[in-house]
């Protein structure tokens, strides 16, 4: 964590080239509490030398991104990572003016280049042109789906009055090119893609309902439709999961295994993308004292990524601090 910063929230991570010093990077939002106007963007290196992960730093913050925006922004959240073909690091990030999350946007910042510690500074930001009310109610929360002509599609939320997923169609210089509506539900949110083939994605959804199911969609034509399936027989408990292929019709899947509570967090697999079987706990815990005010443990909204012959694991602890787990994958 940044020196003085007590909590943290939404990890991301994506993988470095070979070249490139680092191996992963880590972004999450980190401050005061989750929402507070002292909230900024946190980024860390794992550096591939030794695999230790770099001194945390503040990589964008609310003042800045404002000021080259021209208009106040009041809080920020959920950054998710994208490399171009060109080696160059995209952000895109929740931001709020007035109003709660509903009313946010979601901006999208490229990176400068890094300094000798690898740390990023994000520049030149601007606010994704969603909609015709203001651009209002879409977050960011899954990871890009890379696509085969360079460009990607990243998956985003509407909030305001229902929660409806949709996916936006990038091109490969990381400019706009459409949405589509990933649902015709309402309640589920945060997609997580999970390619099959070049074509046939699912994508898996939190359950805004009380004892919900993980919820589920595919398209068999690349993203441009999508139809809704049943739920998978996994539950989760209005909690962040996170879905990644690890080859053709094999993939993992980080979520909350307990109905109720994220107290635990679990990985499990799946060779078709329906039928999901657990592999092990990440993380388990009953209590944990904050502030001397005892609360449920939390171990909450996970991200993936292989890298270095290894499955990584990041995940909110306690809304305190990112953990992270590292993972061989048997034969």
């Amino acid at each position: 964590m940044p020196p003085g910063v007590p909590s943290a929230h939404a990890s991301n991570l994506l993988v470095m080239p070979p070249s490139h010093r680092c191996a992963l990077m880590a972004f999450w939002f980190a401050g005061s509490r989750e929402s507070a106007p002292d909230v900024k963007i946190a980024q860390s290196c794992l550096r591939r030398a030794d695999h230790q992960w770099l001194a945390a730093q503040i990589v964008a913050d609310r003042h800045v991104l404002g000021m080259a925006l021209g208009q106040g922004l009041r809080r920020l959240g959920n950054p998710v990572s994208w490399l171009d073909a060109h080696g160059r690091v995209h952000l895109f990030v929740v931001a709020t003016g007035l109003g709660g999350w509903a009313a946010s946007r979601i901006l999208h910042v490229r990176a400068g280049p890094s300094d000798e510690a690898g740390v990023l500074r994000f520049e030149d930001p601007r606010i994704l042109p969603m909609s015709w009310l203001w651009n209002l109610s879409f977050l960011v929360r899954g990871a890009p789906q890379p696509l085969e002509d360079g460009g990607f599609v990243l998956p985003v939320y509407f909030e305001i009055g229902t929660k409806t997923p949709f996916a936006l169609r990038f091109d490969a210089a990381a400019n706009l090119l459409g949405i589509t509506r990933m649902s015709d539900r309402h309640g589920i949110l945060q997609p997580s893609i999970v390619p099959l083939n070049a074509k046939h994605w699912i994508a898996l959804m939190r359950d805004n309902r009380i004892d919900g199911k993980v919820a589920a969609a595919q398209t068999t034509d690349g993203g441009a439709t999508w139809r809704d399936m049943r739920d998978l027989n996994v539950p989760n408990p209005d909690s962040a999961i996170f879905a990644l292929p690890l080859g053709p019709w094999q993939a993992v899947l980080a979520h909350n295994s307990s109905p109720k509570s994220r107290q635990v967090l679990a990985l499990s697999e799946s060779g078709n993308g329906l039928d999901w079987s657990k592999l092990a706990t990440l993380a388990d815990g009953t209590q944990v004292t904050v502030d001397g005010e005892t609360r449920a443990a939390e171990f909450s909204y996970p991200a993936m990524a292989w890298a270095e012959g290894s499955l990584w694991v990041a995940y909110t602890e306690n809304r305190q601090r990112i953990a992270w787990v590292r993972l061989r994958v048997k034969d």
